[in-house]
C-alpha cells in the first residue's frame, strides 16, 4: 500500500507569557496509506482538531514534520481539502458559488469551474439548489455544500472535522451513508479520508482504522484495524466487541491513580491535574444510575441507552474514576464500595463522602482550603485562583476549570462562593470541620 501521508514526532505546544507551556500534542507518529478511511478518536480537548489542522497545513507544528507523497509539507497542503463541523459557508454566496470557491486557485476557465461545481452538486444530492443561499437550506444540506466544496478540488486526502456532529440523528445517518457510498463505489477520486469524530460507533461503522489519542498532551495510544466488510450492521456481535474495545482503550488512557495527592508535598512539587468538566449534580445522577443497574455496566450499551456520544459519557466516567467512586475494566464500569455507599447515602452523608474524596485525591482543593484558612477574613477573590490555574493550563482553559472546582467545592461544602462578588470564602460553621487539615 502506497503511503500518502506520514507524521513524524508531531508536537504542538502553546507558549504564553507568564504561563506554563501547554502541550496539546506530543510526538504523534502516523502513516496514512492509499485506500484507507481513518477515524481519529480521543477525549474532548485531546487535540484531535488541532492535529487535523496541522495535517492540512492550517496550523504549524511546534516540532516534527508532516510528509505528503514523500515531501515535507511547508504551508497549506495542496493535496488535501477539509470539511468543517460548522459548515463554514459564505451566506452571501449561492450553493454553486460556495462550491466553486474550492476551485478558486485552479487553472481552469470559468466555464470549466461552473461545470465541475454543477457535477459535484448533482453528486452530493443538491441538484436543483444551485441558486439557493445557505439560509434557505437545512443543516444537512448546508453540510452537503461544505462536502461539495471540498470534493470539487478532487483532493488526494479528504479531511473531516466532526462533520456530522451538528446534525440531527436522521440527517447525520443519511449523510454518512451517502458519503460511504461515494467512497466505496469510487465515485470520487479521493485516495484517503481522515475523519475526526467523537463517536466510537461512527468510527467503527465507517472507517478502516481507528486511531486513538490520549490527552494532556495527546499522543497515539492505539491504532485499531477495522476489517468488517461494508455495509456494517451495528447489532452484529463483532461490531459491538470492536466498539467495546475502543471504549476500554479510551477509559484507560489516563490512569486515575495519578489523582492521588500527597498533602505534605511542597507546593512546587504538586502538578495541577486537569479536571473533567462535569457538574456535581450530573455525577451524582450518574452514580445513582449505576447503583440502580446493580451490576457492572457495558459502557457502549450504557451510552446507547442514554443516547450519549463519547464526549458526553467519558467525562462522567473519568470523574467517577478520579474520585474513586467507580472502576472500569475491559469496557465495563462498576461502582467501588465507596461509590455504592455514596449512591445510597443521605444528602449530608454524600457531601461528607464527596469532601473526603476531594481532599484525598485532588490536591487543588486542599490548597484552596489552606489559602482560605490562612486569610484573616477567610476570603479570597476568584481571580487569585484563576491565576494559579492559568499558569498550568493556560488562559483559555482556566475559567472552565475554576467553574468545575467551585461547583465541586460548593457541593462538598469545602468552601462557599459569592457569585456577585466573585469571592471564595469559608463559612463560620466550617471552622470546626474535622476534615480540615491542621
Amino acid at each position: 500500500m502506497a503511503q500518502l501521508l506520514e507524521l513524524h514526532n508531531v508536537t504542538k505546544r502553546y507558549d504564553a507569557p507568564g504561563e506554563q507551556k501547554v502541550s496539546v500534542l506530543s510526538d504523534v507518529n502516523l502513516e496514512i496509506g492509499e485506500g484507507e478511511f481513518v477515524a481519529i478518536l480521543g477525549p474532548s480537548g485531546s487535540g484531535k482538531s488541532t492535529l487535523l489542522r496541522i495535517i492540512a497545513g492550517l496550523v504549524n507544528a511546534t516540532s516534527g514534520s508532516v510528509v505528503y507523497l514523500g515531501k515535507k509539507v511547508e504551508g497549506t497542503n495542496p493535496g488535501m481539502s477539509m470539511v468543517f463541523q460548522s459548515f463554514a459557508l459564505f451566506p452571501w454566496l449561492t450553493v454553486q458559488e460556495n462550491v466553486e470557491l474550492g476551485l478558486r486557485y485552479k487553472d481552469l476557465s470559468a466555464a470549466d469551474k461552473k461545470q465541475k461545481a454543477l457535477d459535484v452538486i448533482d453528486m452530493i444530492g443538491l441538484d436543483g439548489f444551485e441558486g439557493a443561499y445557505p439560509k434557505e437550506l437545512s443543516g444537512g444540506m448546508r453540510q452537503r455544500v461544505g462536502l461539495g466544496r471540498a470534493l470539487v478540488m478532487e483532493p488526494d486526502i479528504l479531511l473531516m472535522d466532526e462533520p456530522f456532529s451538528a446534525l440531527d440523528v436522521l440527517t447525520a445517518e443519511n449523510l454518512r451513508r451517502d458519503l460511504l457510498e461515494l467512497w466505496l463505489e469510487k465515485k470520487i477520486p479521493t485516495k484517503s479520508i481522515i475523519m475526526v469524530t467523537h463517536g466510537i460507533e461512527e468510527a467503527v461503522y465507517m472507517a478502516d482504522r481507528a486511531v486513538v489519542l490520549s490527552r494532556d498532551p495527546a499522543t497515539v495510544i492505539a491504532d485499531v484495524k477495522i476489517t468488517l466488510p461494508h455495509w456494517r450492521e451495528r447489532k452484529d456481535d463483532t461490531f459491538t466487541k470492536l466498539v467495546d474495545r475502543i471504549y476500554s482503550i479510551l477509559t484507560h488512557s489516563r490512569d486515575s491513580r495519578e489523582a492521588s495527592a500527597q498533602v505534605g508535598l511542597a507546593q512546587e512539587q504538586r502538578k495541577y491535574m486537569v479536571l473533567p468538566q462535569v457538574p456535581s449534580g450530573a455525577l451524582t445522577g450518574f452514580l445513582e444510575l449505576l447503583d440502580d443497574l446493580a451490576t457492572k455496566s457495558d459502557l457502549y450499551k450504557l451510552a446507547d441507552e442514554l443516547m450519549f456520544e463519547l464526549d458526553d459519557l467519558l467525562p462522567l466516567v473519568e470523574a467517577a474514576e478520579l474520585l474513586g467512586f467507580a472502576t472500569v475494566r475491559e469496557g465495563d464500569i462498576t461502582l467501588t464500595p465507596v461509590g455504592s455507599l455514596f449512591a445510597t447515602a443521605t444528602v449530608l452523608e454524600r457531601k461528607e463522602l464527596f469532601r473526603a474524596q476531594l481532599k484525598e485525591r485532588i490536591s487543588i482543593f486542599e490548597r484552596i482550603r489552606w489559602v482560605l484558612d490562612s486569610k484573616r477574613n477567610r476570603r479570597m477573590p476568584r481571580e487569585f485562583f484563576f491565576e494559579v490555574i492559568r499558569k498550568s493550563v493556560g488562559t483559555e482553559a482556566a475559567d472552565s476549570q475554576l467553574d468545575t472546582i467551585i461547583d465541586w467545592g460548593r457541593y462538598s461544602e469545602l468552601f462557599a462562593y459569592d457569585e456577585t462578588a466573585r469571592i471564595l470564602y469559608l463559612e463560620d460553621e466550617e471552622e470546626a470541620d474535622p476534615l480540615v487539615a491542621d
